[in-house]
C-alpha cells in the first residue's frame, strides 16, 4: 500500500518539474503567487515561470550620487521648451569672448564671433511666419517675467498661442493681441489668475482689446475656463498690503460664506477679494484705508464700498 502511495507521489512531482511553460497561462495564477524581482522581471513562485521580462530601463548606463555628478556626467541638454520657436533644439554662440579655456580672445576674433552671432540669430528663422512666431513667444516672455508668474504658466501660455497659429485665428488680429489674451489665459488655467487691468498695465494692447481677443480664443480653442475664485487673490493683495495671516483667513471666510449666498454672481472677483479684505481688516484691527485696497487691487473706491456692504449684511455683522 505504501509503494503504490509513493509512486503516485513521484508521479506528480514529475508531472509538475516536467510540465512545459508553455502549458501554463499566465492569467490563470494567483496574483499574490507573482513576485517582482529587482531586475523588473515577474517570476510565478510556485513553478518559476517568468511572466514579465526585457523590461527596458530608460535611464542612463552610470550611476551618479550627487548633482554635481549627474551634471558632469550627463551627455543630454536642457529639455525641449514650447516658449521658444524652434522649442530650444538650435545651438546658440556664447556672448562671453572668451575661449574652450576661458582666456580671452584678440580683438579680430571678437569681431568675427560678432558676426557669427548676428548672422546665427538671423537664420534661426526661415520665413515671416517663424519670425512672428518667435516675436509672439518673446512677447509672452516680456510680460510674464514683468508679472512675476512661474516658468508653467509661460509654457501653457506659448501652447495656447501656438495653437491660435495653427487654428488660423491670429488672422486680422494683433499678434501683441493674441500673445497677451493667451498669457491672460494660461495665467487662468494655471489658478493664479492676473486681472485684466495688471495683464494691461504690461502689455503693449488696450485692455479691451485684451478681453475681446480672449473671449474670441477661448471660444474657439474650446479652453472651459470656469469663474476665477476670489481667494486666490487674497494671499498677493494681503502679501502687498502687509496683512497678517489671520486677515487672510478672516477674508476667505467672509467669501465662502457670502459666496453660498449667491453674492459672487456677476461680481468682480477681484473687487470682491479686495472688499472681504477690506472687511477683514477692520474686524481683525489692522486697518487699511479703501484707498490703500483699491490702489492694489486695481478697483474703484466705490466697488469695495457697495461690495463691503453687501458682504457684511449676508455676515450678519453690525458696524
Amino acid at each position: 500500500m505504501r509503494s503504490e502511495d509513493a509512486d503516485e507521489t513521484e508521479t506528480d512531482a514529475e508531472g509538475v518539474e516536467g510540465a512545459d511553460a508553455g502549458e501554463l497561462d499566465p492569467e490563470d495564477f494567483d496574483p499574490e503567487e507573482l513576485t517582482r524581482t529587482a531586475d523588473g522581471e515577474l517570476i510565478h513562485e510556485e513553478t518559476g515561470l517568468i511572466v514579465e521580462e526585457e523590461q527596458i530601463d530608460p535611464g542612463p548606463e552610470w550611476r551618479a550620487f550627487n548633482h554635481s555628478e549627474r551634471q558632469s556626467k550627463s551627455r543630454v541638454g536642457a529639455p525641449t521648451t514650447k516658449t521658444m520657436h524652434d522649442k530650444g533644439l538650435t545651438t546658440t554662440i556664447d556672448w562671453k569672448d572668451k575661449d574652450a579655456y576661458g582666456r580671452s580672445i584678440s580683438s579680430k576674433k571678437r569681431s568675427q564671433m560678432h558676426r557669427l552671432r548676428k548672422w546665427q540669430e538671423r537664420i534661426r528663422t526661415k520665413d515671416a511666419g517663424e519670425r512672428n512666431l518667435q516675436f509672439a513667444l518673446s512677447e509672452i516672455d516680456r510680460m510674464a517675467s514683468a508679472l512675476g508668474v512661474p516658468r508653467s504658466v509661460r509654457e501653457v501660455a506659448s501652447v495656447i498661442y501656438r495653437r491660435a497659429l495653427n487654428e488660423d485665428l491670429i488672422r486680422g488680429r494683433s499678434i501683441e493681441g493674441v500673445s497677451t489674451a493667451a498669457l491672460y489665459a494660461a495665467c487662468r488655467k494655471e489658478g493664479i489668475p492676473r486681472s485684466l487691468e495688471e495683464i494691461s498695465d504690461v502689455s503693449r494692447v488696450e485692455r479691451k482689446e485684451i478681453g475681446r481677443t480672449y473671449r474670441y480664443i477661448s471660444q474657439e480653442l474650446g479652453l472651459e475656463m470656469r469663474p476665477v475664485d476670489p481667494k486666490k487673490y487674497v494671499p498677493r493683495f494681503s502679501s502687498e498690503l502687509e496683512l497678517s495671516e489671520e486677515v487672510q483667513s478672516k477674508a476667505n471666510e467672509i467669501i465662502e460664506t457670502t459666496a453660498e449666498k449667491g453674492l459672487l454672481s456677476g461680481k468682480s472677483p477681484t473687487g470682491y477679494a479686495a472688499a472681504a479684505i477690506y472687511a477683514a481688516s477692520l474686524l481683525c484691527n489692522e486697518k487699511k484705508t479703501q484707498r490703500e485696497v483699491a490702489d492694489v487691487a486695481q478697483v474703484t473706491e466705490v466697488t469695495i464700498r457697495n461690495r463691503y456692504q453687501e458682504q457684511i449684511e449676508a455676515m450678519g455683522i453690525h458696524t
